[in-house]
């Protein structure tokens, strides 16, 4: 009867045990998932060794209570198992609801596996000698280790069908402890009597504790606070169980410390982080450099601490010659009012960056207006990707009429998208979102695509048109791979770049200017054209134009409308049209919705006009019945 290794994973588990609970922890389900692993592991050995000596001395404690004993270490292993099952679903099944439904069915199967066990006869297995009990079976044993295969079947499953939910880490660390079990499994089936079965349990327990679940690892080691990661899967969890919560912020700018002597700098920080430590009922997070998140299970709570750190601040800090430090307060009293983390973390980033949302006294209130700003704009992001997704991202032709010809001669296309239900969404309420999230790229991509794919399949010059304008936003002037992109689509619809003329507008010559250029010459240089446009708003200025190699400059409506409206505006809109006429630019005028202004840009010398007077953007069907009807005539006569 040999013991060793068992007694060995023991110890192994108890030391295990002993810096697990010396760290600082938050209540994660991840780690009560894993302390359930943990401890299935540590009886499976305790019973592993019980059993060997409940067998061997069964003459002396009777053959009823050994078979017990010996079936309770079966069970373990299958506990082991279902553990092992358990602990990967917390990060596959985020709601509280689809969980608990899922553990009711691997609960219902391990109570199976264990009613099986108990009532299923047990055999031992003897040496030669008729004395030495080296391991047990029968169809108790059978029954256990082909309910442990099936849990283990599924949680491989599991793990490879639901890969992109799971901690990757924690995927690699269950396979290799699992891995190991099955391995040493193997090998003591072969090789009976060497019981390693157990101790490769505790191994296992090991190499999850080292890789996921040391506590230690949720700590900033230069604070002693929680750190960010800690603070995503907090947040998720309460989150995904719907658990309220308050959240006071705290964002600290260097000028905070400004104040303060540079020799006694770290000594306040050190205070004031101490301090944070020892706040009552708080779970206090650095998320960041300058940035502390406390956590409070009340709202009340919350408030009233939120008051106290606040008159805190006010005494100064490492003694009364110190000045005071001045950080930034944000206070939620409801974060379930948020669905998710990744909202939660976008509120807090930015009001952080929005200096306007603090008041006088640097203390912002989250109002119901901010979340509903929040909420709105993650249901447009949702559209946006649901449009990307089932090609429900469409192309409006706005035509632009030429006073020289008399006749249209090139349009604007525009971006609109369609919701489920079939419902026109226009730009001014999704483009925004777009470039702050990204997707403005995609979508540009994919507009340019349809140009390219309208000229492709309709002749414009049998319509009399010269080219189409494609508008460029800030986020793609400042994209590296614009020029490549653009060009490898024109060439895949065999375009001539002739027709294209891309509109960059003056916000986008100001940021990344570099990236731009250089853009902008690649494509130039490939035969496309450019056009500057929104002129008229922001900070116009001429110089927008010499710096910018554009042929063609568009006045912004309201420009336009304010040539109308201000006797100045006149004089500004005259001086500027014979300066861009003197470098020899084309102008188009847009926002023209009448007549009288029709005739007042072409009596200005204006090439161009745009707007409604002649047409509001058309769908690209009803943009060829207009050019039918209004173009292929004139041309022909």
């Amino acid at each position: 009867m040999s013991i060793q290794m068992q007694c060995c994973g023991i110890v192994l588990m108890l030391l295990l045990f002993y810096f697990y609970i010396r760290q600082r922890r938050i209540s994660l389900d991840t780690q009560k998932a894993f302390l359930r692993v943990f401890w299935a592991t540590f009886f499976c050995l305790v019973f592993d060794i019980l059993s060997i000596f409940a067998i061997d001395y069964r003459h002396v404690i009777g053959n009823g209570i050994a078979e017990f004993v010996a079936k309770s270490y079966l069970i373990t292993l299958l506990l082991v198992a279902y553990s092992a099952l358990t602990y990967m679903c917390v990060d596959i099944y985020e709601t509280r609801e689809l969980y608990r439904c899922k553990m009711k069915i691997y609960f219902i199967l391990l109570v199976i596996g264990i009613i099986g066990t108990y009532a299923a006869p047990i055999e031992y297995h003897y040496a030669k000698d008729g004395e030495t009990v080296l391991y047990t079976h029968g169809p108790s044993v059978i029954i256990t280790y082909g309910m442990a295969v099936v849990f283990f079947i599924a949680t491989f499953y599991l793990m490879k069908r639901k890969k992109e939910k799971i901690n990757p880490r924690r995927r690699e660390a269950v396979c290799i402890w699992l891995i190991v079990w099955v391995v040493t499994a193997q090998i003591q089936f072969i090789y009976t009597s060497l019981l390693m079965v157990g101790y490769a349990g505790a191994i296992g327990i090991m190499v999850l504790y080292l890789k996921l679940e040391n506590p230690e690892t949720n700590l900033d080691r230069q604070t002693g606070m929680f750190n960010g990661g800690a603070l995503h899967q907090y947040t998720r969890q309460m989150f995904a169980k719907k658990q309220d919560f308050a959240v006071v912020g705290i964002f600290f700018e260097d000028i905070a410390y400004q104040n303060i002597q540079s020799e006694k700098r770290e000594a306040v920080k050190m205070e004031i982080i101490e301090y944070f430590l020892k706040v009552p009922d708080a779970l206090p997070f650095k998320k960041s450099q300058g940035e502390i998140i406390m956590l409070f299970h009340n709202a009340e709570t919350a408030k009233k601490q939120l008051e106290e750190m606040r008159q805190r601040f006010t005494l100064g800090w490492e003694g009364s010659d110190t000045k005071q430090v001045h950080p930034r307060w944000l206070f939620l009293p409801h974060a379930n009012v948020i669905n998710r983390t990744e909202d939660f973390f976008e509120l807090l980033r930015g009001v952080r960056d929005d200096e306007k949302q603090f008041s006088e006294k640097d203390f912002c209130l989250v109002s119901d207006e901010m979340i509903g700003k929040l909420n709105r704009k993650n249901e447009t992001g949702q559209l946006i990707i649901d449009a990307i997704n089932n090609d429900r991202v469409d192309v409006f032709y706005q035509p632009i009429f030429s006073t020289d010809k008399q006749r249209i001669t090139s349009a604007e296309a525009l971006v609109r998208i369609w919701d489920g239900d079939g419902n026109l969404v226009m730009p001014g309420s999704f483009i925004d979102i777009a470039e702050e999230s990204g997707m403005i790229l995609r979508l540009g991509e994919i507009v340019f695509e349809k140009v390219c794919s309208f000229i492709k399949q309709n002749s414009l010059e049998r319509y009399g048109l010269h080219y189409i304008e494609v508008n460029l936003s800030v986020v793609q002037c400042a994209y590296d791979y614009l020029a490549a992109d653009y060009i490898k689509i024109m060439d895949k619809y065999g375009v001539d770049p002739k027709f294209i003329n891309l509109e960059i507008t003056e916000s986008a010559s100001t940021n990344a200017k570099k990236t731009l250029l250089e853009n902008m010459n690649a494509l130039m240089g490939y035969g496309v054209s450019f056009s500057l446009d929104d002129f008229g708003t922001g900070q116009s200025n001429l110089n927008y134009i010499v710096d910018m190699p554009v042929e063609i400059v568009k006045f912004d409506k309201s420009m336009t409308n304010a040539y109308f409206e201000n006797r100045k505006a006149k004089y500004v809109m005259d001086a500027a049209i014979h300066m861009i006429h003197g470098m020899g630019l084309k102008i188009v005028s847009e926002g023209i919705e009448t007549e009288e202004q029709y005739r007042a840009m072409e009596d200005l010398g204006i090439s161009h006009i745009q707007g409604y007077y002649f047409s509001r953007p058309l769908p690209e069907k009803e943009f060829v019945e207009f050019l039918n009807s209004r173009n292929c005539v004139e041309i022909l006569e």
